[in-house]
């Protein structure tokens, strides 16, 4: 079957979509005509009531679907976004008439930039889509700051060409109808009555036929639109683009949990324009593989069987066989997207206002150090606090066991520990020092039930790697509290403390010293003791 053919089909099953509503409205009247004419007598009064209440709840139910459906292409407000228009960014704006002329079609009539690592058009629509109306684009600055130039008028180009006639006008207009067809199910699922769901499973099935017949037309358009994408912006940028992309999302991801976030716990942000404006200065010294690095463990999103994209690797795939152009290859460091825009920190400024809950506003914003410091003291507290605890409980344990009293309980919580100032570093040496570590310190630190029966060699290779991170976080905060650690907010790494060098080199074999089945503290003690940090 031809491309048009199967746009044909996808449009009279779109239609279908639709009139099935109709139908269904018709054959209730009948059947309510039929009820109060002809077969039911006076005696039977309370069964065509009973009928008549459930047809005509049955019809609101489908009245409704109906509108939704019809309403499906409407452009509601925008609370998430910055306008910009074409006076605030006119690089901006040019580059995108220019993608919507080479497409054959008109710019959008709005522009919003918002916090997301993606690019659309959407357009309010009539009739099934046959009818365009008014035009909106959305672009994220997340994108533009990971997209060079070239990449970006690939993304532009791709976005409007979901828009043209590539083959049929049909094509796009079954585009638009999925797009229907999914919020008008929608509206069932959220109508929340019985009848409601009732009408709605008959919609669902009918939606899952029209979706899955019309997939390969959507497939095709993509395709479509890639093609026009090369053509405007060259292949090897194309393809770089849909490269770059996932990369991009799971990049931000990272960052937004890692970096934007590290102060939420405290009640802090980021300095204005920074909650997400933070991301230039990770993509500033992150580039390919370490990049791609921050998305290796993140799972992909779960494709949607009714997915319109196909396999971005299958679209790579396709554009490279495309014959090469005469356009330069584009270097790796090319000029970011980022630079078309103008006074880039308000932009970003602005969008912190339109994107942070109310509750988030009214945080109070703190420089990266600060945050890097509240945030590296907060962690060290908490590696360290389960390894005190057990210190704590075990040298209270020793006093009372010689002092015929009797001993505390192995599992009381840290509710029902001495109240007193826990432990610190050198108290938890003096611990380990007095052989306490595997005999009474260990059986205390918490552990899931799962390995609460280990015993020997095995329950101490599973608690030693929570002692060194307690003695990790106990060096971490004394080094914090003498003014030997500065934050280090690590753009290329993770961020955490600097540590003086001879703690940088040799920190970890001293803690491994610590933590064997034969304790030695006498390295980390002289580190302690050390010239460059404070000594005991």
């Amino acid at each position: 079957m031809t491309f048009r053919l199967r746009a044909v089909r996808a449009f009279a099953l779109l239609v279908g979509f639709f009139l099935m509503g109709a139908v269904l409205l018709s054959a209730m009247a009948v059947l309510d005509w039929l009820l109060t004419t002809r077969l039911f007598t006076a005696q039977a009064a309370w069964l065509e009531g009973t009928v008549l209440t459930v047809t005509v709840l049955l019809a609101a139910a489908i009245v409704r679907g109906m509108f939704a459906f019809l309403r499906a292409g409407r452009l509601g407000p925008v609370s998430d976004a910055v306008a910009v228009t074409p006076e605030d960014q006119p690089e901006l704006w040019e580059q995108i008439r220019i993608a919507a002329e080479v497409t054959g079609q008109r710019p959008p009539d709005e522009l919003y930039l918002d916090a997301v690592v993606n690019a659309g058009v959407a357009e309010h629509s009539h009739l099934l889509g046959l009818v365009s109306g008014r035009r909106r684009m959305r672009l994220g600055l997340p994108l533009l700051a990971g997209l060079t130039v070239p990449q970006l008028r690939a993304v532009l180009a791709h976005e409007f060409g979901h828009y043209a006639n590539l083959d049929t006008r049909l094509g796009a207009v079954t585009m638009r109808g999925r797009k229907a067809v999914v919020h008008t199910v929608q509206a069932f699922q959220q109508g929340g009555t019985r009848f409601h769901f009732v009408i709605g499973a008959l919609y669902v099935g009918y939606a899952r036929m029209f979706l899955r017949t019309s997939q390969s037309v959507a497939r095709h358009q993509e395709f479509a639109a890639d093609r026009m994408a090369a053509r405007h912006a060259g292949r090897d940028a194309t393809a770089a683009a849909l490269r770059i992309i996932p990369v991009l999302a799971g990049a931000y991801t990272h960052y937004l949990e890692t970096y934007a976030g590290m102060g939420t716990s405290q009640g802090a942000l980021p300095p204005v324009g920074e909650v997400h404006g933070g991301f230039r200065r990770l993509l500033a010294v992150r580039t390919g593989e370490r990049l791609a690095e921050l998305s290796a463990g993140q799972r992909p999103p779960r494709p949607h069987p009714y997915d319109s994209h196909p396999p971005t690797a299958e679209r790579i795939a396709l554009i490279e066989e495309l014959p090469t152009d005469d356009r330069p290859s584009e270097p790796a460091d090319g000029t970011a997207a980022l630079t078309l825009l103008r006074d880039t920190d308000r932009v970003f400024a602005a969008l912190e206002e339109r994107t942070l809950s109310r509750e988030a506003a009214l945080m109070r914003r703190r420089s990266w150090d600060d945050l890097v410091m509240a945030r590296a003291v907060e962690d060290a507290d908490g590696w360290s606090r389960p390894l005190r605890l057990a210190v704590a409980r075990a040298l209270r344990s020793s006093a009372q066991g010689a002092e015929g009293t009797v001993p505390a309980r192995r599992d009381a919580t840290s509710e029902e520990a001495v109240n007193d100032v826990l432990p610190g570093l050198e108290e938890v040496l003096d611990a380990i020092d007095r052989g306490l570590l595997w005999m009474e310190v260990a059986d205390r630190m918490p552990k899931p039930y799962q390995a609460s029966r280990l015993t020997g060699p095995s329950a101490r290779n599973f608690i030693r790697p929570e002692i060194f991170d307690g003695l990790a976080g106990l060096v971490h905060l004394r080094l914090v509290e003498s003014g030997h650690a500065r934050p280090d907010i690590a753009w290329s790494g993770r961020p955490g403390l600097l540590l003086p060098e001879p703690w940088e080199k040799g920190l970890d074999d001293a803690i491994d010293a610590a933590v064997t089945d034969t304790p030695d503290t006498a390295p980390l003690r002289a580190l302690l003791t050390g010239r460059d940090c404070v000594s005991v």
